[in-house]
């Protein structure tokens, strides 16, 4: 595809998300009454977003290994490179949870979601105080049968780069007991961090299974890594369209 083409599907894609967000937003604003309405409602703004993506900038999406997803809850490891993951993954979990920074609660609208939803936010200057709110608010979640998401990394970080996880991820897995999922996924080359240009192709999530109970950390981060990196996604903008 023309790559002038693909820039004039960006900025419509661009403007097209940036109305659907303040019509969306405003519109389901009544549905912040519980936790589950507020989720329905965040879904119905996610598969919005998803037709645009896949009607306008040509962006598709595939997931591979649901199976993995067990009924109950669990902690999802995932890799972070887009925007993509954040909005995508509330069609892909029954009653999904991020764990994301404090600063996004803060948005007009959508952090208003975010916290009617039950997300989990983190103050990261906060020491070990975030470390204990943040664990009690993941005790909660998964009280509840949710599944928490956390991205170990704590940033988005370009596809084939690696950078050093955050400590969260192994002490959610140490004091909660239960399955930590892997999930390895290849959005950024399509979507990238934080650019207009949106490239057509197909985007990849795919559930691993769980790593071993009891893990000490040190083994917990190389066993996450080895596997979300051991899936060898390839580069969807390298692939034929």
């Amino acid at each position: 595809m023309n790559l002038t083409v693909i820039k004039l599907r960006s900025w419509i894609y661009t403007v097209l998300f940036l109305a659907w967000c303040t019509i969306a937003g405003t519109i389901l604003l009544p549905w912040l009454v519980t936790r589950n309405t507020t989720l329905m409602a965040i879904r119905i703004w996610v598969r919005g977003i998803m037709w645009l993506a896949r009607n306008v900038a040509g962006v598709h999406h595939r997931t591979i290994g649901a199976e993995h997803i067990p009924d109950g809850p669990c902690i999802i490891g995932a890799q972070h490179q887009s925007s993509y993951e954040t909005y995508r993954i509330f069609l892909e979990l029954r009653q999904p949870v991020l764990v994301l920074k404090r600063e996004l609660i803060w948005i007009p609208l959508i952090g208003w979601y975010m916290g009617r939803g039950g997300m989990v936010p983190v103050d990261r200057g906060a020491g070990a105080s975030a470390m204990r709110k943040m664990l009690r608010s993941t005790d909660a979640a998964l009280a509840r049968g949710d599944q928490v998401v956390i991205f170990p990394e704590g940033s988005r970080i370009p596809m084939g780069v690696q950078a050093p996880y955050r400590p969260g991820i192994a002490a959610i897995y140490s004091h909660c007991k239960v399955p930590l999922i892997p999930m390895a996924l290849n959005s950024g080359p399509l979507w990238g961090k934080s650019r207009v240009l949106k490239l057509p192709g197909t985007i990849t999530f795919q559930f691993l299974p769980a790593l071993p109970a009891d893990l000490r950390k040190n083994e917990l981060l190389t066993a996450l890594r080895e596997s979300v990196e051991g899936a060898g996604l390839p580069d969807p903008s390298k692939e034929p369209i």
